[in-house]
């Protein structure tokens, strides 16, 4: 784990926002050579990157407040500090790392003092769909107003999305964020003291000390990198010069991407929000997989009916 990747001039610069930016970049540069390889304006695509970008950093954070499960803890942030529990022993709730008021009557510890922007604050607690619903939002509304078909530039992100995906993931490993179950060597890997999977462990009451290195955990964060990779290379590199209609290789990513990720939520152990026994992202996913089940079937038909209205090269003058 290493929170910070790097410094320059005292400025720390955060693992995950780095590999997060750096995944972006990397995916931005694609599309641009797309772009020109197509023979469209890369700076075009280049103008819709950063626009996806950050409408999708918003999107993901309005998700996480919202369907992670701390939404009532954000406002009771911001209106009774009191109300908000965080289940830690005694002498944890008064250490440096939490500095909260220790309620000896219900045996929880509270925040000390009220603060009503921690939702807007983009420390952690970002949700990859969130994200995407966001920028495939605003993602339409720039390709209508450009004049370009959407499910053309679509196809491209079918690619360029994972192969962000797989710089961000690694991000999360470096940050200690979306850790997995407990699980012994040699495939658990051990987060250092106060990282996630430890303050996590601590408050199951697994650890004695919130000191303490975490248990061995699964890197699940490295498993969905490595998937995204592949999913992005497949996309890229098989599927997109076969493809059958403009949209295929970005629903065959969307529907791909909602298996790993539903199979991958069973593997971790992280905070999340969920209904019924399943995550939010796991419900997400299903919905998800069944839209671009639905989505292949339509544009799969109207691919077939606009081939079937050309002229055959015996009937054309």
């Amino acid at each position: 784990m290493r929170p910070e990747l790097f410094s320059l001039l005292g400025t720390g610069f955060p693992s995950y926002f780095v590999l997060l930016l750096s995944g972006f970049l990397f995916a931005t540069i694609i599309a641009a050579l797309w772009a020109r390889r197509v023979g469209d304006d890369p700076d075009r695509m280049i103008d819709l990157g950063l626009a996806m970008l950050l409408s999708g950093i918003v999107g993901a954070r309005l998700l996480h407040v919202f369907a992670d499960g701390y939404f009532w803890d954000y406002v009771h942030l911001c209106t009774d500090p009191s109300q908000v529990d965080w289940k830690i022993p005694a002498q944890a709730c008064s250490s440096a790392l939490y500095d909260g008021v220790w309620d000896t009557a219900k045996q929880v510890c509270h925040p000390k003092t009220s603060d009503c922007f921690a939702w807007a604050r983009f420390s952690g607690g970002l949700t990859y769909y969130g994200g995407f619903f966001a920028a495939v939002a605003v993602a339409v509304w720039l390709t209508r107003r450009d004049g370009l078909v959407f499910w053309k530039v679509a196809d491209m992100a079918g690619f360029t999305i994972p192969l962000g995906l797989a710089f961000g993931r690694m991000g999360c490993l470096l940050a200690g964020c979306c850790f997995g179950i407990r699980h012994a060597r040699p495939l658990g890997l051990v987060f250092p003291a106060h990282s996630p999977a430890s303050d996590s462990h601590y408050k199951l009451g697994l650890l004695s000390n919130p000191g303490h290195p975490s248990l061995p955990v699964l890197p699940t964060q490295l498993y969905e990198s490595v998937a995204c990779l592949l999913i992005g290379l497949f996309c890229l590199g098989y599927l997109h010069s076969r493809k059958r209609y403009h949209g295929q290789v970005f629903l065959t990513f969307v529907g791909l991407y909602a298996v790993v990720r539903f199979l991958l939520e069973w593997l971790r152990s992280d905070d999340r929000g969920g209904i019924g026994g399943l995550s939010t992202s796991q419900w997400i996913g299903v919905v998800l997989l069944l839209a671009s089940i639905a989505a292949h079937r339509w544009r799969r038909a109207i691919a077939a009916s606009f081939s079937a209205t050309l002229p055959t090269p015996d009937t054309a003058s």
